[in-house]
């Protein structure tokens, strides 16, 4: 029973921290409501950006990077070098999406999304810094719901370099905002907050100067959010946490004893904090798919390379045939993630648009996609991408970090929102039409008469909606102007009418049932986001071709032949949307859980770690052992404001 209340209350909280309205046009909920509506995208312009002053500091920043950044060195080392941090201050990095007016560069998303490229195809851990600092630091946050004061007192200081955190997690909690458990309780006399707990994973959090924190007010149980100073008095990094990959990521356990915040350090009304959170992370989203196609094209660079100067058989091996279908697959991926990237950060700034599904869409596809070049890149250089690029370096062959690359990459289907999280994040959205209509019948909450009452204007939506998802598209060839790739969109359209129906199909057969249908859901979403990076890949090919690019024809095969691998990729996934084995899958795991699979584990030595070992702490439990720890050995006097241990 008391599982069901959790979750019960996990939802709520959920739903009622999303952003309720929409506010402009979004193409990929019309994909999902079956409207292929490719004339959003020709609104955009996809021109690089012509400023002069964005290209000359995009020439300094390659520079830099180019000059002072060695990635075998920071991997080795596990740390950013002081002089990197300072010069990246220097350049203005730090200060990127700040306006101008508040001493930041006042980057455009488009001239952002290319910064962001540029450095993602250099270093991972360069990208986790300013991404990390920029994206869902303290700047976003306070430039999208901060006062004029707070953006007076906290801007300039990040633009300058005052590195900043975001602290969401903690160690019992991931993705449930319901059961937050760091409190921030307003004191005697209203004037600041007391707050306590622990944060998990704070990336940039052993570095900064600044964080901005998620915590519960006990009274009202509502979410607020705060900026606090990291040499507070309370403030302690427990640990600097490391990874697989991003060696010198400055992550840490973040706790906070008794910290007085003042009152101004709260950022928006009380109880916005989730939502704060949430569309924070929407924008802060676009940082992913810009870097990971900076990895996709150094990836095209190294296969392109290594395939013409390997001989194997008396040919290079870039010419068998193993070897250039992954070439293919890797290039062909690289122009479609570049076009991804390029149409949301055009999205971003456009007018009467809400990218919210846009930019999940762009970073879960690009950073699943980027996951599965690095394997492949791995692949056709052979041994010598699995070995280190020092190593390389120390028998004289040139070091290309490809094993590294890999370990950094994979980071990217868990930051900002799990590839999972994601999956569900746009699945709620995506139906949120049919929610808003039909929400009722698939309200587990509702009753008999709720969903009675809700007939007649379920009725009245669907005796339209539904027959005119067969009937949108004539036998006049659509899109013509789009050439030889005319094809694809006409097909992309009537994927998307598809979808549109086998959506409903579900909630029709799956009903209140439909939220734990998540292989349905997720398959779903896998061909929203296919239909997506169609229409980006064949949309941008287009436009260089309109401009009279050079390159054009090139870019124009590229989305050919992407184009066909989309649709045979959305062609498996509408099969297996209703043909498939998630019954069973689901019974053998929950075999899995109750132990009737043990057996299998013959012949191994047990983890000496049992389940309830593994259980994270509640904020109690940790709670209760700061205190007992401090009766132990600590007087308050004692202690250090901060520490890092």
């Amino acid at each position: 029973m008391t599982s069901e209340v959790d979750a019960l209350e996990a939802r709520r909280v959920a739903e009622e921290s999303r952003e309720k309205e929409w506010h402009g046009q979004s193409f990929m909920r019309d994909v999902f409501l079956g409207n292929f509506r490719i004339d959003l995208l020709e609104r955009l312009s996809l021109d690089a950006p012509d400023r002069p002053e964005f290209w000359e500091f995009y020439r300094k920043l390659g520079d830099f990077l180019r000059d002072n950044v060695d990635s075998a060195e920071i991997d080795a080392t596990g740390e950013y070098p002081p002089e990197v941090i300072r010069g990246l201050a220097e350049l203005g990095a730090f200060g990127m999406k700040i306006p101008k007016e508040y001493g930041g560069l006042g980057l455009t998303h488009p001239e952002y999304v290319r910064t962001m490229e540029l450095v993602g195809s250099y270093d991972g851990n360069v990208i986790a810094l300013l991404s990390a600092h920029q994206a869902i630091g303290v700047p976003q946050p306070v430039k999208l719901f901060g006062t004029e004061a707070q953006k007076k007192r906290f801007l300039p200081r990040c633009a300058k370099g005052a590195i900043s955190a975001f602290a969401l997690t903690e160690p019992a909690v991931g993705s449930d905002p319901a059961r937050l458990a760091t409190t921030a309780e307003l004191s005697e006399d209203g004037e600041h907050y007391v707050l306590n707990g622990q944060k998990l994973w704070c990336t940039n959090g052993t570095l900064a100067e600044l964080i901005v924190v998620m915590a519960r007010n006990p009274a009202t149980k509502r979410i607020n959010c705060f900026v606090i100073e990291m040499d507070w008095p309370g403030v302690t990094v427990d640990h600097r946490c490391h990874f697989m990959g991003l060696r010198a990521l400055a992550n840490g356990v973040v706790s906070f004893d008794n910290v007085k915040v003042p009152k101004e350090n709260r950022i928006g009304k009380d109880g916005d904090g989730l939502k704060i959170a949430l569309v924070t992370l929407n924008t802060g989203r676009l940082s992913l798919p810009a870097a990971t196609s900076g990895s996709a094209k150094r990836f095209v660079e190294v296969v392109r390379k290594w395939s013409n100067a390997r001989i194997q058989w008396g040919v290079p091996v870039g010419q068998h045939e193993a070897v250039a279908l992954k070439n293919a697959y890797i290039l062909s991926s690289a122009f479609a993630m570049e076009s991804i990237a390029y149409v949301v950060g055009e999205l971003a700034d456009l007018k009467g648009v809400d990218i919210r599904l846009e930019a999940a869409a762009a970073k879960e596809w690009n950073t699943v996609r980027n996951w599965k070049l690095s394997d492949e890149t791995l692949q056709v250089r052979g041994g010598r991408g699995y070995e280190t690029e020092r190593s390389l370096t120390a028998r004289g062959e040139p070091g290309i970090g490809i094993e590294r690359i890999m370990r950094d990459n994979r980071i990217n289907l868990i930051f900002e929102g799990s590839s999972e999280i994601m999956h569900l994040f746009i699945a709620r959205e995506a139906v949120d039409t049919h929610l808003q209509v039909a929400g009722k019948l698939v309200d587990p909450d509702a009753t008999i008469g709720q969903r009675l009452g809700a007939l007649p204007k379920i009725i009245a939506f669907y005796s339209w909606w539904y027959p005119t998802r067969w009937l949108r598209w004539s036998l006049w060839p659509s899109f013509s102007r789009y050439g030889k790739l005319a094809k694809h969109l006409r097909y992309a359209a009537r994927a998307s009418a598809r979808l549109a129906r086998n959506t409903f199909h579900g909630m029709a057969r799956f009903g209140p049932g439909l939220e734990r249908r998540q292989g349905f859901l997720f398959r779903v979403v896998d061909i929203g986001l296919e239909i997506f990076a169609l229409a980006a890949t064949v949309r941008h090919a287009h436009k260089l071709q309109q401009e009279g690019f050079e390159d054009a024809a090139s870019a124009v095969d590229l989305a050919d032949f992407f184009a066909r691998q989309a649709r045979r990729n959305i062609d498996v996934l509408f099969r297996q949307l209703w043909r498939n084995d998630d019954a069973h899958a689901a019974r053998v795991a929950k075999d899995l859980l109750a132990g009737k699979h043990t057996w299998l584990e013959r012949g191994i030595d047990p983890l000496p770690f049992s389940t309830e070992d593994l259980r994270p702490k509640t904020m109690d439990e940790i709670l209760s052992e700061r205190q007992k720890g401090k009766q132990e050995s600590e007087t308050p006097e004692e202690r250090p404001a901060v520490r890092i241990a």
